[in-house]
């Protein structure tokens, strides 16, 4: 499934689990602006006016990947291009498709307001159809990143400048820009489940269509052939498709097979839309205090992985180099990696799945604590587990980590506490099979499936003698 255009910075496919054929990559040069007076709507910049510099997308304004490299405050600031949509794609709806935008978005097309996001590390997508023209239209959005603690940020400093564990700060366009054709009547998410027990792969498929009588057709692919097939009619927008894989290969780091998957939504006889994705079969549990992958318990070797890069910061410079980093970890004999305070581009994921590296996702993290601070982080990962479900690496979520942006969770806020315990079944309800982690590292609840302890003792020996009443059926140290 290598559909890349490699004239272009991040040329490859940037969504691999919902694949689409056709699709025109939007990164590279774009227009852009500092806006500090906060003057440029009341100025008519998303009527199309010129902008004053030029970035090179998808990489933040303040690296120097982005031609920019300006390494100061801009709260607002704005990005603007002419595009044109091919002429085979007349007659189809056109989605624009960001990959992540950090914080706070608004997006015209030829001066109509499309939409907006909040939320800087999830995508969102617009059916843009309505506001084109023929011939070239003007796209412009503005971006609104404050220094603000209490939006999720994870380990962007809140002074601008990196101290301590701190980093530069990434606004705005961070991941790939595209467009993509497709039917009135599409497949809209597909949800999948595997059972290594039953040797299965169940496809929950969402459709952008009525309640009517469509049918849906779903195929297994390894190494090129068709092991699987169903064919479902339904009277619905929704439905569950089933693939029983004969003589079955599970995914484990250590053999990281995948089946490719394949599908197909008709009206009667007539295809209407196709999408491409992969599975892995793999089951994660927690038994007898221990890990248990695909039913053998497993040590788990993790790397803290915080995916920041010299000359791009969040944005990742390049696939190869997505892939260099799971490589390496694996060199090093780790089997897993906690990404720390970031959700990763989908194709970091990617190579996790494809080379077999196991994940615990965790969420960025606001610096302080409020309710409009608790409502940004509950609705942003919900989105971001979402979007990941499918990846088989993923074995365990981590809402909050150590405790940031909750202070007074050392001093039992019983208001904390509730909503940390929120967090947990929201993330349950949305994924009843992985392990959820309340706060990773600190203060736990009681309803926490790991307990995950940060002790930063500075040597091996220190670390034994620390533990070794615990080791030995005592108390954990204080």
């Amino acid at each position: 499934m290598d559909y890349s255009q490699p004239t272009l910075p991040r040329p490859e496919y940037p969504r691999p689990q919902f694949v689409r054929r056709e699709w025109l990559n939007m990164n590279g040069e774009w227009e852009f602006a500092f806006d500090d007076a906060n003057k440029g709507r009341e100025l008519g910049w998303h009527f199309g006016l010129p902008l004053d510099k030029r970035i090179i997308v998808p990489f933040p304004y303040q690296s120097e990947a982005s031609g920019i490299n300006d390494k100061s405050v801009h709260e607002n600031v704005w990005y603007a291009r002419d595009l044109e949509v091919p002429a085979d794609w007349r007659g189809q709806n056109i989605l624009l498709n960001f990959g992540a935008v950090d914080y706070r978005a608004i997006v015209w097309i030829n001066g109509k307001e499309v939409g907006h996001n909040q939320g800087g590390h999830v995508p969102f997508q617009f059916n843009i159809s309505p506001f084109l023209t023929m011939g070239t239209n003007r796209l412009t959005v503005r971006v609104e990143d404050r220094q603000n603690p209490r939006q999720p940020r994870g380990k962007q400093s809140t002074t601008a400048r990196p101290h301590d564990i701190d980093y530069y700060c990434t606004t705005g366009i961070w991941q790939t820009v595209w467009l993509e054709p497709v039917p009135a009547i599409r497949i809209e998410e597909i949800k999948i489940d595997t059972s290594v027990r039953d040797r299965l792969i169940e496809i929950n498929v969402l459709l952008h269509a009525p309640a009517s009588r469509w049918r849906l057709e779903a195929e297994a692919i390894d190494n090129g052939a068709v092991i699987a097939r169903t064919d479902e009619r339904i009277n619905a927008a929704n439905a569950r498709l089933r693939l029983k894989i004969p003589e079955a290969k599970l995914w484990s780091p250590s053999s990281p097979h995948l089946y490719d998957l394949r599908i197909r939504l008709y009206d009667e006889g007539i295809l209407l839309d196709e999408i491409e994705s992969y599975a892995g079969l793999r089951d994660v549990e927690l038994r007898d205090g221990h890990v248990w992958l695909n039913g053998e318990p497993t040590y788990l070797a993790m790397v803290l992985d915080q995916g920041y890069w010299p000359e791009s910061y969040l944005a990742a410079p390049s696939d190869d180099a997505l892939r260099a980093d799971v490589e390496w970890i694996k060199r090093f004999g780790f089997n897993g990696a906690r990404k720390h305070q970031k959700i990763e581009d989908p194709r970091w994921l990617y190579w996790c799945d494809k080379l077999g590296l196991l994940v615990w996702e965790e969420m960025p993290n606001a610096r302080e604590w409020s309710s409009m601070a608790e409502e940004r982080l509950a609705a942003e990962w919900k989105r971001a587990v979402r979007r990941d479900y499918n990846h088989p690496c993923i074995v365990s979520w981590v809402p909050v980590n150590e405790s940031m942006g909750f202070p007074q969770l050392r001093r039992n806020h019983p208001g904390q506490y509730a909503f940390l315990e929120r967090m947990v079944a929201m993330t349950r309800e949305l994924d009843p099979k992985r392990p959820v982690i309340d706060n990773d590292g600190w203060e736990h609840t009681d309803i926490t499936d790991i307990c995950a302890i940060h002790d930063y003792t500075p040597t091996a020996a220190l670390l034994r003698e620390r533990y070794q009443e615990a080791s030995s059926g005592g108390d954990l140290p204080a």
